[in-house]
């Protein structure tokens, strides 16, 4: 159940939580995984680290052991709501019992084959919203690297005995207190930083722990500027778990939905008329295509990293 600890690093919170089902961590928590650099999510030999902002303070938690029982430790001022959010990151709360995936093949075959696959809830919009906003319209590879170096430059040095460099997600108001050109050197370009400018000064409104529906969720995220149906539907898959909503205008999304259920390229409509049949979990069979579906075949260029530092 992972190494032991000192007394100077005793967790805040530690307990033994039993699944009932075959849970996989690392690959259920891939999703928020932003590249193998993350400095808030770590897979090490110990066990897997995560930092979070809470309601009470920053806090880090290492989870070991599974599938059947997992030991939840924390550290930090918000060790103990973190460590008991433990069970709805992983899927708990989530209801794979009321999803159909007849209606293809593919989907059936894949559903059999992930009893592992649940859909998990952070309750933090804020730690959800700042790499979404990051991502928008550039390479992962140039987000990854834009939020590690927020991170470095803005983000709180991990609670407890955290893996070295992992770094909890800054604060609103410390990323409101970020000047241009440290934005300059981060790599983020003016779009992307109005738009975090504007979430940021109105983060304290949006966190799920207050408005924990979805499409209310959403609704509030787009009413801020910047933040369109793309950036919303990323925030709500990760921040209040929700089962169907779909990143619409996402660069690949759409093909692998329409060359993995239908054979061939499509657009956002054609995408939303494959899924019509699982309305109401269609971000499921998503998470479903992403383990087993498939792409069509590569044959132009790839899309560049744009270097902002260098403009």
């Amino acid at each position: 159940m992972g190494e032991p600890l000192s007394v100077v690093d005793a967790p805040a919170h530690d307990q033994v939580w039993t699944p009932d089902w075959p849970l996989d961590v690392r690959r259920t928590l891939s999703r928020d995984r932003r590249g193998t650099g993350d400095p808030t999510l770590r897979y090490a030999e110990d066990g897997v680290w995560r930092t979070t902002t809470t309601p009470d303070g920053p806090a880090t938690v290492r989870l070991t052991g599974g599938p059947s029982a997992i030991r939840v430790q924390a550290w930090g001022p918000g060790a103990s709501w973190a460590g008991r959010r433990v069970p709805r990151w992983l899927g708990a709360d989530d209801r794979p019992e009321d999803f159909d995936p007849a209606p293809h093949p593919l989907v059936a075959r894949l559903h059999r084959g992930a009893p592992w696959l649940r859909l998990g809830s952070t309750g933090r919009v804020w730690d959800a919203l700042l790499p979404a906003v990051l991502e928008q319209k550039v390479t992962g590879l140039e987000a990854h690297r834009t939020f590690r170096e927020l991170l470095r430059l803005a983000g709180e040095p991990a609670p407890g005995p955290a893996p070295a460099g992992m770094r909890v997600v800054p604060s609103a108001e410390r990323v409101l207190a970020v000047t241009d050109w440290q934005w300059h050197g981060c790599g983020l370009d003016g779009a992307r930083r109005r738009s975090l400018r504007a979430v940021a000064s109105v983060a304290s409104r949006l966190e799920a722990s207050v408005h924990d529906d979805c499409a209310d969720l959403r609704r509030r995220l787009q009413s801020v500027p910047g933040i369109g149906v793309w950036t919303a539907a990323e925030v709500a898959q990760r921040a209040v778990g929700c089962p169907d909503s779909v990143s619409v205008g996402d660069y690949h999304l759409k093909n692998l939905v329409g060359w993995s259920l239908a054979g061939r390229k499509t657009d956002d409509a054609g995408m939303l008329e494959l899924l019509e049949p699982w309305r109401g979990h269609r971000q499921r069979v998503v998470r479903l295509l992403e383990v087993g579906g498939s792409m069509p075949p590569k044959r132009g260029p790839r899309m560049a990293p744009t270097q902002y530092r260098s403009i």
